[in-house]
């Protein structure tokens, strides 16, 4: 954990949510017992949270071996991924069918999303695995806590310090010239605690899409990436803390045009620069709690043709914020705060920026220890858009059955978006023209609800299902018939369907993992929605000798049903993964994957390749 302080201190739970630190992995507890943050910003253990949370451990990162985050995300229920070329290429992370610039991402507490795009989104392509300890999945509308959108919450954590001195390193390759060093190093005491991480990234690629039939060159990507934690507890009930990133991301692809002739060329380059920061302060008074914090980015994107810069975007995005809890009885929990967000863009023909102020309160309580529930609300000030209110209410009721638990769990939320900056101006610029340049854009609202149960076993086998519908009023989309600029259904836009997850231990040295989600997705019109599987469904299996000196793996992942923009059937697909690790001495260990091992044939997005099998091998080194 990330507050070195003594044992009995560890688990205030004001301090470990204002510093949206790192909290215990599932092997510390039982499955519901485990504490979450996500859900309302301070710690609470998932059997009181009756919204939908998956959690994934740095263990379980480690085992699927996945050099990009968003692969061992779209392992969980509700996520689907489209790639467009392999590593560094344009990714989007859809949770329950929303786009990725509807989800918010935290890092370290830091919000990651870019500000020089079409719209505010973070980029997955641009994130590691490396370095990352855990990561929690809040899936649905959630204005209330954190004023974000119809499809919720991503909160990555990385390695958060621990007392002594200690590290790892690691270094692998493989297929497509794949390189990667890797490593951490962090320590501390009472008083003062440290982490330094970094990761050096490079493949060659492969052809990026089927329309280069002239070059037919290897697209590559390199990303170095450097990140720093430091804590210092001047008092028990204090804490201060300082958080750095630098992400340098450079990629090749196919299909843009020259800045002299504007003729098309597949000798494309775009280069991305992020640093990000976070100072805070945390402090504990009796049954209060407060938190200061401030955050800030700096995103530069550089678009080059055969060489020459074609075009260039800056943004920057500024937080900052107070979260305060009251904890009167395990009855009653007031969680309020305050918000305040500038973003700016600057492309050389757009330079604006505009300010938003958020305030939210919510309740939290319960009845014995059996029933909890939350309500509460959030009011939102925007510069070009004015006030909106969003709320959430949530409950979670358990029970004894079958010698295990059952939980019952609802949610309904709300939210909203404001159009961006750039599609604010595209569609006032002198590329727009009707009927996009007479279209007014307005803000986006979002409403959902889901419902579900989970099971817990005596034997530690644990079953849920989800029922989700949500609903996005006003989408704003791009016009793709006439490319006239940004233009607004109106009526709803829906998502709806079903989760499923088990997770099995089967022995005390084999376990397995599987989900399913059918998601049925629908623009007002009636129209499926492109890129969205209906069908999405992951299955693993994972053995360990009882000295963990050998460790098996297998992941299986399917994809159906999604189509094309023009409604046409996109690629179903089939892969499997196989992983395996051998502990060589202690502290050393020799490990390796096949990804895609059945060398499937398939594309995400139309005329853009995906990777055929390939393997990698590399050594761990941890102290």
């Amino acid at each position: 954990m990330i507050t070195l302080l003594p044992a009995n201190k560890l688990l205030r739970p004001s301090l470990l949510a204002l510093a949206l630190c790192t909290c215990q992995s599932a092997s510390a507890a039982p499955p519901l017992e485990e504490i979450v943050v996500t859900s309302s910003r301070i710690p609470m253990p998932l059997r009181e949270v009756g919204t939908s949370i998956s959690v994934i451990t740095q263990d379980e990162i480690t085992r699927l071996g996945f050099t990009s985050l968003y692969d061992v995300l779209r392992t969980q229920p509700g996520v689907s991924v489209t790639n467009t070329g392999g590593a560094g290429s344009a990714a989007a992370l859809r949770i329950r069918g929303e786009e990725g610039y509807r989800t918010l991402v935290l890092l370290d507490g830091i919000d990651i999303s870019d500000t020089s795009g079409p719209q505010v989104s973070p980029r997955f392509e641009q994130i590691l695995s490396s370095g990352v300890q855990r990561v929690e999945i809040l899936r649905g509308p959630q204005g209330l806590m954190y004023g974000a959108d119809a499809g919720g919450v991503v909160n990555i954590s990385t390695v958060a310090p621990s007392a002594g001195f200690g590290g790892e390193f690691s270094a692998e390759g493989g297929r497509y010239g794949n390189q990667q060093l890797a490593g951490n190093v962090g320590g501390g005491n009472d008083t003062v605690d440290f982490n330094l991480s970094g990761a050096d990234f490079q493949t060659d690629g492969f052809n990026a899409r089927t329309t280069d039939t002239v070059l037919k060159d290897e697209d590559g990507y390199t990303n170095r990436t450097a990140h720093a934690r430091l804590g210092y507890n001047p008092t028990e009930t204090l804490r201060l803390s300082l958080v750095g990133r630098a992400v340098d991301g450079n990629n090749r692809y196919d299909d843009c045009y020259t800045v002299d002739t504007f003729a098309a060329t597949d000798r494309c380059r775009d280069k991305y620069t992020q640093d990000a920061w976070r100072v805070a302060a945390d402090y504990q008074a009796g049954r209060f709690s407060h938190g200061l914090s401030y955050t800030g980015s700096d995103t530069d994107h550089k678009f080059l043709a055969e060489g020459a810069m074609g075009f260039r975007a800056r943004g920057t995005l500024e937080r900052s914020g107070y979260l305060g809890s009251f904890s009167g009885s395990d009855a009653l929990r007031l969680v309020y705060g305050v918000d305040l967000e500038n973003e700016s863009l600057d492309d050389g023909g757009t330079d604006a920026s505009r300010d938003q102020a958020g305030y939210y309160l919510e309740y939290q309580g319960g009845f014995g220890d059996r029933l909890f529930f939350t309500a509460g609300g959030r009011y939102d000030d925007n510069d070009d858009f004015g006030s909106h209110t969003s709320y959430r209410v949530s409950s979670a009721y358990l029970f004894a059955l079958a010698g295990g638990e059952l939980k019952l769990k609802g949610a309904y939320g709300t939210g909203f978006r404001a159009p961006s900056l750039y599609e604010i101006a595209y569609n006032k610029g002198g590329f727009a023209y009707p009927p996009a340049a007479d279209t007014t854009l307005k803000e986006e609202r979002s409403k959902g609800y889901d419902l579900g149960l989970s099971w817990l076993a005596a034997s530690g086998l644990l079953l849920e299902a989800v029922y989700f519908d949500q609903k996005v009023e006003d989408e704003i989309y791009f016009d793709l018939t006439n490319y006239s600029g940004y233009l607004q259904r109106s009526g709803d836009t829906d998502s709806s369907g079903v989760e499923l997850a088990a997770d099995w231990p089967v022995l005390a040295s084999l376990s397995l993992t599987a989900n399913y989600t059918f998601n049925d997705t629908r623009t007002s019109t009636g129209t499926s929605r492109p890129y969205r599987p209906e069908r999405l469904a992951n299955l693993g299996v994972h053995w360990r000798t009882l000295g963990n000196t050998l460790v098996l793996g297998a992941a299986w992942r399917l994809s159906e049903d999604a189509q094309d923009i023009d409604g046409t059937q996109l690629d179903d697909y089939q892969l499997l993964e196989l992983t395996a690790s051998y502990q060589l001495l202690p502290g050393l260990q020799l490990y390796g994957r096949l990804e895609n091992a059945l060398d499937e044939d398939y594309e995400e997005v139309p005329t853009y390749n995906t990777s055929g099998a390939a393997g990698y091998a590399g050594l761990r080194y941890t102290f």
